[in-house]
């Protein structure tokens, strides 16, 4: 498996970091994740990032920003969302990214249905800008309110609903999985949801994991990711890791850290050495 971690620092300086604790991949966000204002990127920075990134041979995914919300039945929120998915896979497309991760978002209780008539037509316009290279993720979700791919069920509405699109896959978060009623600690129940996977999706259009630990229990639709091996997902989440069909994907970190300052070369010695346990 390629070990990674979402790194601070943007296009300047997340690849960087990346290589500096010794991740396998990376994952950045391409525009400061705390506001809609969209950076204009300098073309050096975009090329150096792909210098570096082709040197480096590390695997890139972008996450979106969280603030993103597809399926809004606000208008002005719906525009804002659609508007910074189209630019961040621009952006991820001009630094040959693998993928561009995003939360779909929530209906805010209007119901999925109506949630759904609102994120096919965004997905549209953010799928056409993609390419070959550069596909767009959608990821679970850990199922609190009205929340869009809380299960296997839901993300395959969302997927048939495109016309199973070519470019558009998915990324599975253990978290997520866990507080959403997922056992990823079982190995039976881990099975079953990739087989159902395979089934009505494809695992080949499973093209990365987020590996955290959880704060919150079982079900709880809490999304509280915790640092490896501190949370109640613990040593099981060798289970998650273990499995053979996901074995080469790129699976990345998004805890806490020791220092709260994210992911460090320590969590990510311990995810390998979890996985080697567990293999």
């Amino acid at each position: 498996m390629l070990f990674g971690a979402h790194c601070s620092g943007g296009v300047k300086k997340a690849l960087d970091n990346a290589v500096e604790m010794g991740a396998d991949a990376v994952q950045l966000f391409v525009q400061s994740p705390r506001t809609w204002r969209f950076p204009e990127h300098d073309p050096a920075d975009l090329e150096a990032f792909r210098s570096k990134r082709e040197a480096a041979g590390l695997p890139a995914l972008v996450h979106a920003l969280y603030l993103v919300n597809l399926a809004a039945p606000d208008d002005a929120i719906y525009a804002k969302s659609v508007d910074t998915m189209r630019a961040t896979v621009d952006a991820a497309c001009a630094i040959e990214a693998d993928g561009v991760i995003f939360h779909i978002g929530s209906h805010l209780g209007a119901g999925f249905e109506t949630g759904l008539a609102r994120v096919v037509p965004a997905l549209e316009q953010v799928l056409d800008r993609s390419n070959e290279r550069t596909w767009v993720l959608m990821e679970n979700s850990a199922g609190a309110g009205g929340t869009m791919g809380r299960s296997i069920d839901e993300l395959v509405a969302i997927f048939n609903a495109l016309g199973r699109h070519e470019r558009l896959g998915v990324c599975l978060d253990s978290c997520h999985l866990f507080v959403s009623g997922v056992d990823v600690t079982d190995a039976p129940t881990w099975n079953a949801l990739l087989e159902d996977l395979d089934a009505r999706i494809g695992l080949d259009r499973l093209r990365a994991l987020h590996a955290n630990d959880a704060k919150a229990p079982l079900g709880s639709n809490r999304d509280r990711h915790d640092n490896i091996g501190e949370g109640l997902i613990g040593e099981g989440l060798g289970v998650f890791l273990a499995h053979p069909k996901v074995q080469g994907l790129p699976v990345v970190l998004e805890v806490p850290g020791a220092d709260g300052k994210g992911p460090n070369a320590d969590e990510i010695r311990k995810l390998r050495e979890l996985h080697a346990r567990a293999t």
